[in-house]
Parts: C-alpha cells; sequence; structure tokens
C-alpha cells in the first residue's frame, strides 16, 4: 500500500466548487452499455458492455487492482456456428489514469489473431474442408486442442504515456515467456467440451507485466454479469410503479440467459498508481482502421473480406456504466463513443442539466418528482471529478471513467452490500454508521455485486440530495433485476462460467409457450 487511506467523506455534495464544472465532462446514468449508440450496432464485435474495475478481494490478493472490461453483448449460447470471436481487426484498450489530468498514463492494448487448421475429410476420395470451428475427433479439454480447427490467440502490451506515441512493452506469460495467449473456445455445449469450468480455468495466466512484476490475466467467455431489465426500462419504464419505487421483487433480468466476453486484468496496485496519490480512474475502448476496403472475390481462409488500413479510429468507449445510454442525447451518442475523457466539457449539459430525472418524472408522476435542483453538482462529483475525500485525486480535471481510490480496502465476500457506498448516506447526509454502508462499492470504482441500475437510479433521482432539493429523493427505486455478489465467483476471474449452448442435449432456450 503506497498511502494511508484519505478520511472518508463520501459525498458532501454542496461542498462540490462549481468551479470545477469548467473542467468537467460528462454524465452520470445507469448501468451498462447494450447497443448505445447508433453506429456501433453495426460493429457488435467492437461495442463495450461494462467495465469493472475494484480492489482485488480474493483472499491473498489484498495488493492488487482487478480491471474487467466486457465486449460483444447478448450473446445467445447457441449461437452456432461460428460463435463468439474477438474482431482480428480490431485494438481493445483498457486506459488508466493516475494524475488526474483526463489523460490516458496506462493503457494495456489487446489484439486478437484467427488461425485456421483447416481440418479435412476424405469424402469419396477428395480431401475436403470441414464447416466447423471444431473437428468433432475428440472433446475439447486442453489448452490449444488438436480438437479445435480455428485457434484464436491474443497479445497484450502495456504502454505508458499516449497511446500512441508511448513505450510499449508485452505482457508475457510467466511460465514460458510467451507474448502469445490462448482464449478458450466459446462455451459450445457439454458434448464439444464435457467440462467448461475446467477448461477455461486452464487459460487463466500468470503473467509478468513489464515494470510492474506479477499479475494474472484471462480473456474468454463468461455469464453476461449485468443484471437489468433491458425490455422493460427502454419501453418507457414498463414496471408498474409499486415495483420502481420499493418492490425488489418482479423483475427478471434480460440478460440472465446470455454470455459476454471478458478482457480481464489482475495488476498490482504499485503498477497503476503515481507516487503518494492513491485515486487511480480508468476507461476502456476498441478502435477500428481508418479505412476499409471490401474484396469483392475474397480467397480462401479466415480474415480476407476486407483490407483494413490508415489510422487506428475509436468508436466504442466505456467508463461509467449507462452513460451513454440514457444521459447523451440521441445526436451525441456516436461522437461520445469517439471522443477522449480530456475533452469531456464539450457534454456538460448533459449531466449538470440531465434529462432522465425529468422523464422518469413524467412517467411516474405525481408519485415521483426530478429534482430541483441546476445545476447537478451531486452528479458532476459522482460520475466527473471523483467525491471529496474518497475517490477525487488532486487537481483534477473533470471526465468521466470509473474512479477508484486503491487505498480503501477491499469488502469481503458475505459483507458486500450491493448497493455500495450509497448506503453510507441518509437524507443526503454522510452517515458511516448506517447499516449496510460499503465505501468499497460503487462509485468507488465498480464490482460485479453492485446493483448499478438500482444505485444509479437513485442517485439521479436526487438520493444525494437535501429533500428540499430532491422531493423524491428518498424512495428506493428499483428495476426489480437484483446484483448481488452471490451471482459471483469469490475468485479471480470472477464473473461465472458461461452458459453452454447445449447442456447436457439441451437448448438453453425457454420453452416455448
Amino acid at each position: 500500500m503506497k498511502s494511508t487511506p484519505r478520511p472518508l467523506r463520501l459525498l458532501p455534495l454542496a461542498a462540490v466548487a462549481l468551479a470545477t464544472l469548467a473542467g468537467v465532462a460528462l454524465q452520470p446514468a445507469e448501468a451498462s452499455s447494450h447497443r448505445e449508440a447508433p453506429f456501433i450496432t453495426r460493429f457488435p464485435k467492437v461495442d463495450g458492455a461494462d467495465y469493472y474495475m475494484f480492489r482485488s478481494y480474493e483472499p491473498g490478493r489484498a495488493g492488487y487492482v482487478t480491471l474487467a472490461a466486457t465486449y460483444n453483448p447478448l450473446q445467445a449460447p447457441g449461437g452456432a456456428p461460428n460463435y463468439f470471436a474477438m474482431d482480428s481487426d480490431a485494438l481493445y484498450e483498457i486506459h488508466v489514469d493516475n494524475n488526474g489530468d483526463g489523460k490516458e498514463d496506462i493503457t494495456f492494448q489487446f489484439r486478437f489473431t484467427n488461425t485456421l487448421a483447416d481440418n479435412q475429410l476424405t469424402i469419396g476420395g477428395k480431401k475436403v474442408s470441414i464447416p466447423l470451428i471444431i473437428n468433432g475427433s475428440s472433446d475439447v479439454n486442453t489448452v490449444n486442442s488438436g480438437a479445435i480447427n480455428v485457434r484464436e490467440t491474443y497479445n497484450v502490451t502495456m504502454v505508458r504515456g499516449d497511446r500512441r506515441t508511448g513505450t510499449r512493452a508485452a505482457i508475457t506469460n510467466a511460465a514460458n515467456g510467451s507474448s502469445t495467449f490462448d482464449k478458450p473456445l466459446d462455451n459450445i455445449g457439454t458434448k464439444t467440451i464435457s467440462d467448461y469450468p475446467a477448461y477455461a480455468a486452464k487459460h487463466v495466466y500468470d503473467v509478468k507485466i513489464p515494470g510492474c512484476g506479477d499479475g494474472r490475466m484471462f480473456v474468454g467467455q463468461r455469464k453476461d454479469p449485468f443484471q437489468v431489465n433491458l425490455g422493460e426500462v427502454f419501453d418507457l419504464i414498463n414496471i408498474p410503479t409499486a415495483r420502481v419505487v420499493g418492490s425488489p421483487s418482479g423483475g427478471q433480468s434480460s440478460n440472465a440467459k446470455l454470455n459476454i466476453t471478458s478482457l480481464q486484468l489482475e495488476v498490482p496496485i504499485s503498477c497503476l498508481t503515481n507516487g503518494s496519490e492513491p485515486v487511480i480512474g480508468s476507461w476502456t475502448t476498441a478502435s477500428l482502421r481508418q479505412g476499409r476496403l471490401l474484396n469483392a472475390t475474397p480467397p480462401s481462409g479466415l480474415d480476407k473480406v476486407s483490407r483494413e488500413g490508415g489510422a487506428w479510429t475509436q468508436v466504442s468507449r466505456l467508463g461509467m456504466p449507462l452513460v451513454n445510454e440514457v444521459v447523451i442525447g440521441l445526436k451525441d451518442k456516436d461522437k461520445f463513443n469517439g471522443s477522449k475523457p480530456k475533452n469531456d466539457a464539450q457534454f456538460i449539459d448533459y449531466v449538470t442539466n440531465p434529462t432522465f430525472p425529468a422523464l422518469v418524472e413524467a412517467l411516474f408522476g405525481p408519485t415521483v418528482k426530478a429534482p430541483t435542483k441546476f445545476p447537478r453538482s451531486d452528479l458532476v462529483s459522482v460520475f466527473l471529478t471523483g467525491v471529496p475525500g474518497v475517490n477525487q485525486p488532486a487537481g483534477v480535471v473533470g471526465s468521466e471513467m470509473l474512479r477508484l481510490n486503491t487505498a480503501l480496502p477491499a469488502t469481503p465476500v458475505g459483507s458486500q452490500n450491493y448497493l455500495g457506498a450509497a448506503q453510507c448516506f441518509v437524507n443526503g447526509a454522510l452517515t458511516l454508521s448506517n447499516p449496510g454502508c460499503d465505501p468499497a462499492g460503487f462509485p468507488n470504482g465498480r464490482r460485479p455485486g453492485d446493483d448499478i441500475v438500482d444505485i444509479v437510479l437513485r442517485v439521479a433521482m436526487g438520493y444525494l440530495l437535501p429533500a428540499a432539493d430532491a422531493p423524491s429523493g428518498q424512495l428506493p427505486y428499483t428495476d426489480g433485476a437484483l446484483n448481488n455478489e452471490s451471482q459471483f465467483d469469490a475468485k479471480f476471474p470472477y464473473l461465472k462460467n458461461p452458459l453452454p449452448g447445449s447442456p447436457n442435449g439441451q437448448n438453453n432456450l425457454p420453452p416455448n409457450p
């Protein structure tokens, strides 16, 4: 640990100087990023779905931070025959700002490669290529199994300084020094991979991180961790008022039977922090080459349909959850996905004068009233600058990203509160003695078990404001799709194994009506 924890003062909202708005950025919101902007719907493989950053709470890993980005959302387990490989023409990145200036100081870059084995069968005396990504010769149970017809590998580069011009070095396998890692096949089904947990575990790597020492890494399919009623929420919150304002039952996550692809790194805290400043900010992006030329007559092989060229162009961005979906105006959603945190002042009106609370009031009034305080300095603090005394770095420039005070200890499994740090407030006032107060949770970073939808619904509606400014701010808003630590593993890589496409010979779809 590099420094002593700062005094815990979670949200003295009135103390957030409006002067910070000059350098502030973006937005509050709700929970995650599933097809959040018009352009990204055309490129699902590079669509950032969720981003997590938290002190590792696995026993014996107190000196580490886990960074976990998920991509390619809404994966049906039976998504045959190609399943959900990553884009070999894309650049996936996780950025860390460790001095509060809104610019990346460390970037982890992921690149993927698909290699075709071209397994063939002799049919009528002729060698003919098979149509599947596995050849059926044996159960897939080892890394780079001979049964795999398409091998997916990846390399990870650590960049210090600017993401494009900084100093670069490869992350390597601690066991053999290789910089190439195998990504496990998606969970095709129990006949192809009889013991998927054991198979996936062989792809959890102990790694050497340049200039940092040891860490761990996993890239592969997981069960989608994000709990939300996407259908109901975006059907103008088609939920009964009695449930929205307090009944935590009756909801079902739209993602309950879906998978996701995760990129996870566990990194020493000392690698990520800067001097005596314990607060780090982080976000994930994906980029494509600026130019794409389609091949009218593509040759045989993989990844031959197009030629990519030109500068890397960012098409996806995710830090704070569900920002682009319910805060950014529709006209600026693609613009936000291509933007950098240092330039977030251009989006400030979406934060200081948010439309989402007004929409909730219109849908559920007169029971629900939107906050009347403007500009919303409470949202600026939570989503743009960090909370003073908790996770706000010295000299911060307002910019949207997850922020984590690495000096605050992790809350162990069994004691985490799904409402995170929000439970440390009563009527807008910090009350550390409040039952369930858990300062290690969102918005101090984000853990898999933090119920982001419920937390941000409450914050957006004024939970952290005095009653005079938020008449309905103390209502226990919920979408009913509860999220908690019991839905996740207690050790790295934390997110649960993906649902199989064909469990025990049965499909994974709901029964016919």
